[in-house]
């Protein structure tokens, strides 16, 4: 495979010069080509936003949803095809907002995808208002006297429901978020990889530097299999831990659950489409 295998030549993202999506998109090229994983085998699904542009800038299979609904298609996808690698990527917002009671019962579900969020802590496709992980007194065009409420924290949240993998990264930290997420990709199961990045536009308190100065990395000897531990970590908020936080490999997979139940054992995408009995079953709505 060739360095070029996921580029679709020159184009003009939608970004802004500094953006951490450049990045993001980066590793996610340089992660998927170390794994050798071919395009015709990947499918990238993402709801709406600039994080959610991402797999138009990749050469391989992908579905654009609507706003916060990229995770119900992604576990459709992979229930079809249990051989294809699906990565589900988009905004805190879009993630976290719209989405929020779809990331709750994926990772009830067990899904064996990954979810990529990008979050900068703000809507940045729509102008900069308050995202669910604003942090509280932060100031925007919409909430002009500072946000209200907490930050809605997914790793607490994600470690809480018990997700078989959650972690997070930093865009500005290639290698360490690319090691990150290859980990993420090969764990079988729902993997959450939350991604802080800067938003150079609408974001002027969470920056590049903010980001450096106020987070660190778990140590070599932190377990990741000790949930608890993985929750009082998670719940720091003087400086923020990043890493694999949670890995429970014990948990079967959404598709190995639906498997127990399938009487000719194969997956969708094998079966004889019959078109006959389908529009004899339209029919009789009619």
């Amino acid at each position: 495979m060739n360095e070029k295998t996921y580029d679709v030549g020159l184009v003009n993202t939608a970004w802004c010069p500094g953006c951490g999506n450049h990045s993001i998109l980066n590793i996610m090229k340089q992660t998927l080509l170390e794994l050798k994983i071919k395009p015709g085998n990947l499918v990238v699904v993402s709801g709406i936003g600039q994080a959610a542009k991402i797999p138009q800038y990749f050469k391989t299979n992908y579905f654009n949803g609507l706003h916060g609904r990229a995770l119900p298609p992604a576990t459709a996808i992979k229930i079809s095809n249990p051989n294809l690698t699906v990565i589900a990527e988009s905004g805190d917002g879009d993630m976290y907002g719209e989405g929020g009671n779809h990331f709750i019962h994926a990772i009830r579900r067990n899904p064996d995808i990954t979810n990529i969020v990008h979050n900068n802590m703000v809507y940045g496709l729509t102008k900069g208002q308050a995202s669910p992980t604003s942090e509280y007194g932060f100031r925007t065009p919409i909430q002009i006297n500072g946000v209200v409420s907490e930050p809605f924290n997914p790793i607490s949240t994600a470690i809480a429901l018990d997700a078989s993998f959650v972690a997070r990264a930093f865009s500005g930290d290639i290698k360490k978020t690319k090691s990150i997420l290859k980990k993420a990709i090969q764990h079988k199961g729902y993997a959450i990889v939350d991604i802080f990045q800067p938003c150079v536009t609408f974001n002027k308190i969470n920056t590049f530097d903010w980001f450096k100065e106020n987070t660190y990395y778990l140590d070599d000897s932190y377990n990741s299999t000790d949930r608890i531990e993985a929750f009082k970590k998670s719940i720091q908020n003087d400086k923020l831990p990043l890493g694999v936080f949670y890995v429970n490999k014990n948990k079967k997979t959404f598709e190995q659950n639906l498997k127990l139940h399938q009487q000719n054992n194969k997956p969708l995408f094998k079966n004889i489409v019959k078109f006959d009995k389908i529009l004899k079953l339209i029919s009789l709505g009619t």
